[in-house]
This record gives C-alpha cells, structure tokens and sequence, in this order.
C-alpha cells in the first residue's frame, strides 16, 4: 500500500520556492554543494512545530508570492520571515501547528521582518532523496520535485503519519526577530593574513549593505573597500559555509547554503553558524556589520543554539 499521498498544488510558485531539509553532507570533496535550508534554526523548530523530525523536507520561500492549495487536511507550521502568511485570505499564525482542510489556500505576501519563511507539513514532502537528501539545489538540478524550483502547477506528496494536537506554539522567547541591521559574529581567517592591518580593521568597524546580488549562494556586500595584502587570488581550497571571500574588488561576498566547494579567493574570516541564519534572513539593502569573536565563544554559542532547539522539542513534546 502506498505511504505517500498527494498534499498540495502550486497555484503561484513567487520567485523562488525550494523544497529543502538540512542539506546534502559528505559530497563536497566530490564538488557536490551542501544546499539545505538557508536558517536552519526556522527550519528545524518549523518541523518540530508540525510533528516532524527536524531533518524533514519542507518549502523555503524567498521574500513573497507563494500560493497552494491544501489537497488534503493536514497539519502545517510556518515559520522564519514574516512573509504575511494567509489561510483562506485571513492572517495565518505563524510559529504555532494550523490545522488545515482540504481545499484551504495558503498564500504568502511581500516580506516585512525577514526575507524567507518555511513551511513545514506534517509527514513532509515527499520527493527522493538524493545522495542522502532532499534539498534542492537548482544550478545542477539536484533534488527537490525534479531538480528545479517549483512551477505553476506542481503538485506535492507527503508522507502519511499520526497528526498531533496543534493547541501549542512556541514560546514567544525562542521566536527570534529579523532586523535591518544586523551584527554578525565571525572567526577570523583562514587568510586573514592576506590582507593589510588597515583592510582588517576596515572590515571590523565599517557597516555595509547587503546588495542586489544576494541569492542562496552568497551575499555579495557593498561598503568600503578591504585592501589585500599583496594578490587578491590563492590556490583554491575549501569553502565552509560562511567564508567571507573577499574579491579584488575589496568587497565582501559571504558564502551560504549554495555555495561552490571551492574558492580562489582568499576568506578574511567565517560567520558563527549560529548567525548564518540571522544573515539568511537580510534583504538587498539592509545592513551588516562584522564583530570578531573567538573559538570558544562561537563553540558556546552553537551550544546555547542547540540546548534551545532541545529545550524547544521538550516543550512541544509536552504540549507547548
């Protein structure tokens, strides 16, 4: 007997929705990117709201437009950006389990707060893995519904599991805020030493702006320029997701989900994984600035991040 079962149709796609789950890990040596969710803390606590293991497939929604109709009744989570989210034309709650019906349309406005929401459907979506996992990653056509964004006229599978009670939601403390400007946390080099005391120094105190070219594989910034040492080229090696590249140009292009394995350019530091999502979440023209930070703090920090996300699935596991 079939487990899977048709859960919506795309009506309207908006101008990128990706299905997504926490990435593809263990190919990159092989020249195959990570992809996965942009904020990974959004996905996973919008799977946990849905029932769902936090590794779950779901749809990333980038800034406005998506429209679906619900084919059959489910439970779904949304979370992330404040994409003004609607249920039938009326606000739909976000961070909180919806019960939804048959019929119902789910459609997502322009963002205010933020600039990309997840949904999350109890059961999942149902696509096959591929190389251990759904995520999409559109360049190479790999993963997700037939290795592309979704269109006009998809329509989805999700897995048929028990649906929980949805008479929780989450903590109004673990709901973060996406703001304008935005303080990112980073770990210096690997090349820091490719640039001059005056280049470091820029990159630290000067505040820039994220620019038009920002998509899933990076965040090009403009701002002051950073002076290179000597050449702005190294031997290629590994890009982990965060590396700040920094270009000839002087400009920096921080390196995200969809980022390519490797680079030529030399990295003036990474961010904190536990502000890769904040990053995730800035829109053309709004602003960053860097804030060095040491190893143990960033180790402290991811461990904060994650004794929230257990504290956060205690919570529901005992309803909310």
């Amino acid at each position: 007997m079939k487990n899977s079962y048709e859960i919506l149709e795309v009506i309207q796609p908006g101008p990128l929705t990706t299905i997504q789950d926490l990435g593809r890990s263990g190919y990159q040596q092989y020249g195959v990117p990570v992809a996965g969710a942009m904020d990974t803390f959004a996905f996973r606590v919008g799977n946990l709201l849905a029932g769902n293991n936090e590794n779950t497939a779901a749809l990333e929604i980038t800034l406005m437009g998506l429209r679906v109709r619900v084919l059959a009744d489910a439970v779904v989570a949304v979370t992330g950006g404040d994409l003004t989210p609607k249920l039938n034309n009326s606000p739909l709650p976000m961070w909180q389990p919806i019960n939804v019906k048959a019929g119902d349309i789910i459609a997502f406005g322009w963002a205010k707060p933020g600039c990309r929401a997840y949904l999350a459907f109890a059961g999942g979506i149902d696509v096959p893995a591929v190389m251990g996992s759904r995520s999409t990653y559109v360049k190479s056509g790999i993963g997700g519904f037939k290795g592309r964004a979704l269109v006009a006229g998809d329509r989805l599978e999700s897995v048929k599991t028990t649906i929980r009670k949805t008479e929780h939601k989450l903590p109004a403390e673990f709901i973060p805020s996406y703001e304008k400007s935005n303080t990112i946390r980073v770990i210096m080099g690997p090349q820091d030493d490719c640039f001059t005391e005056e280049g470091i120094k820029t990159f630290l105190s000067s505040e820039y702006t994220v620019s038009n070219e920002a998509d899933r594989t990076g965040y090009r910034l403009s701002g002051p320029v950073i002076k290179h040492m000597a050449s702005a080229e190294i031997i290629s090696d590994g890009i982990p997701a965060g590396a700040v590249q920094v270009p000839g140009s002087g400009l920096p292009i921080v390196l995200l989900a969809d980022r390519q394995t490797t680079g030529g350019y030399p990295k003036i530091a990474c961010v904190v994984t536990t502000d890769t999502a904040k990053l995730a979440q800035a829109k053309p023209g709004d602003r960053v600035k860097f804030e060095s930070i040491s190893l143990d703090k960033a180790h402290s920090l991811l461990e904060e991040y994650e004794k929230k996300l257990a504290s956060i699935k205690e919570k529901l596991a005992k309803g909310g």
